[in-house]
């Protein structure tokens, strides 16, 4: 436990920083686009409802899902600035993170401003007109002092808004305090989870509270207060970006991970191996599998880990299976054709899809293959990882053998496992080189038909690194090193409830263990 709270702390500076630096940037730039939209919405009807019908209904949209939909969008710009212009510019991280987080921002600013400037007294505004005020002096030297609570009000509603939503950033790539939050999810590392929830929690509240400060000194006419206040957040913020002035410095490569076990071992096992050769290495955490290759296709990511199947399925689009060779020599080629992306080759192990069940309830059942799944399905509750329902593998196994379950919930793998303990799953969408399927007991059933692909861990490298000779002299030693045996280890020793290994500790022990 020690260590775990030890491991919190030291990346505390960097994960606070970069947290401090995405929400206060998405802030500012919610009040430099709010206010000016609300002083025209106040001085026209006809914008006034359309602007705040819009506010609205993009409050509307779940923040992951507004993070996410600016990373193609972004992509296709970068691409489009690249062959026009022959510049482009990063798509994944931070960029993508700090639109989405400005626009969830702005309804409460933009409502508040609407509301402030229209609460101002009629009596006043008649005698600022006696005085021969012109539009643009009432409105800065009359109608904004006065509105000047009311609008810190909803400065302070978004304040808390978007650093709450800024833990979300994690899955497109920015680094935040939501990098404890899904790793730990992952992981059952309560430790990190609750780290990332306090310290985000005890953000927002400083936060408001200092904003708080303002708006009362604003309320009651006491610059003093206004500047302690306003002051409070920029030292704080000074304080917390200091750090990142380490992060400045280039970075040589890119290592990507998506969100699961496997995938942060694995990061680590190649990151590590880079640094000890002399590089400095930046981590991109828990990406989405369409994210990630789309992002190393880019060059946005120099390395990751993938699953010929996944590559095969939902790049390549393709629902034959030639068998575990063909596929793997085919995505070669067309990968290389196609996006000009390196499949440095097989580690040696396959993690597959493969449904899994406890071992009692199979033998109670009968049931020893997806064809006699089949039969028994319309009794029985399927769980599944986040994306296995919306790929094309179910869609394939479910054409192949008829699959209707009784109910089909999706879960953070994690969870997932722990809900076929339970009970609340009879079946889940299991992964072959998970430890949990021998530590609890289970049976993953047969694919007579072969319509789950095969699922070769390989390295991918990005179109500008593939001939990297650095690169490529710290990750070949790793190819066809890395049986399905010792990965189901590793991945165990993360995953298990007592004696939870790091990521690192995992990778540097499997590392060890293999002679690499």
């Amino acid at each position: 436990m020690t260590s775990r709270f030890a491991a919190a702390f030291e990346r505390l500076p960097e994960y606070l920083g970069w947290h401090v630096l995405l929400s206060g940037s998405a802030l500012v730039l919610g009040v430099a686009v709010s206010l000016p939209l609300a002083i025209a919405a106040t001085r026209s009807a006809r914008l006034r409802w359309p602007l705040l019908a819009l506010a609205s209904l993009i409050q509307t949209i779940p923040s992951l899902a507004l993070l996410a939909l600016f990373y193609p969008l972004l992509l296709a710009l970068s691409a489009l600035s690249l062959a026009a212009l022959g510049v482009g510019f990063s798509a994944l991280g931070f960029l993508p993170s700090l639109l989405a987080l400005t626009l969830y921002s702005v309804l409460p600013i933009l409502r508040n401003t609407v509301a402030g400037i229209g609460g101002v007294d009629p009596a006043v505004r008649e005698a600022a007109d006696a005085l021969g005020m012109t539009s643009r002096q009432k409105l800065i030297q009359v109608e904004l002092p006065l509105a000047a609570p009311v609008i810190m009000a909803g400065v302070r509603t978004a304040a808390v808004w978007t650093i709450g939503a800024a833990t979300l950033s994690t899955p497109v790539g920015q680094t935040s305090l939501g990098n404890y939050i899904f790793a730990g999810l992952q992981t059952e590392n309560w430790v990190f989870v609750l780290f990332g929830c306090g310290a985000s929690a005890a953000l927002a509240l400083a936060a408001d509270q200092l904003l708080g400060l303002a708006e009362a000194g604003l309320r009651l006419r006491r610059r003093g207060l206004v500047a302690a206040g306003l002051g409070g957040l920029l030292v704080g913020a000074a304080l917390a970006l200091l750090p990142l002035a380490g992060f400045g410095k280039p970075v040589a490569y890119v290592v990507g991970a998506k969100n699961f076990s496997e995938q942060y071992i694995l990061a680590e096992l190649m990151a590590e191996r880079l640094e000890r050769g002399g590089a400095r290495v930046a981590r991109k955490e828990d990406l989405g599998s369409a994210v990630a290759y789309r992002a190393l296709a880019a060059g946005e990511l120099d390395v990751y880990v993938d699953y010929s199947g996944t590559l095969w399925t939902n790049v390549l689009r393709r629902t034959d299976n030639p068998g575990r060779q063909a596929v793997l020599d085919q995505l070669t080629a067309e990968l290389d054709r196609r996006d000009g992306v390196r499949v440095l080759g097989s580690l040696g192990f396959e993690n597959a899809y493969a449904f899994a069940m406890r071992a009692d309830r199979a033998r109670e059942l009968g049931i020893g293959s997806i064809a006699d799944l089949a039969r028994r399905a319309p009794a029985l509750a399927l769980g599944s990882d986040l994306e296995f329902l919306s790929r094309p593998e179910w869609k394939a196994v479910e054409g192949a053998y008829g699959l209707k379950f009784r109910s089909a919930t999706a879960y953070q793998p994690t969870f997932m496992y722990r809900a076929l303990a339970g009970g609340e799953a009879d079946v889940i969408s299991a992964f072959s080189s998970d430890g949990r399927i021998a530590a609890d007991n289970l049976v993953t059933l047969a694919d007579p038909k072969g319509a789950i692909p095969p699922y070769d861990a390989v390295v991918l490298i990005s179109p500008k690194r593939r001939d990297d000779p650095r690169l490529l002299a710290a990750l070949r030693p790793l190819i066809g090193r890395i049986p399905v045996e010792a990965m189901r280890a590793a991945n165990y020793t993360v995953d298990r409830d007592q004696g939870k290994a790091t990521p690192a500790e995992a990778a540097r022990r499997l590392e060890s263990e293999l002679g690499l």
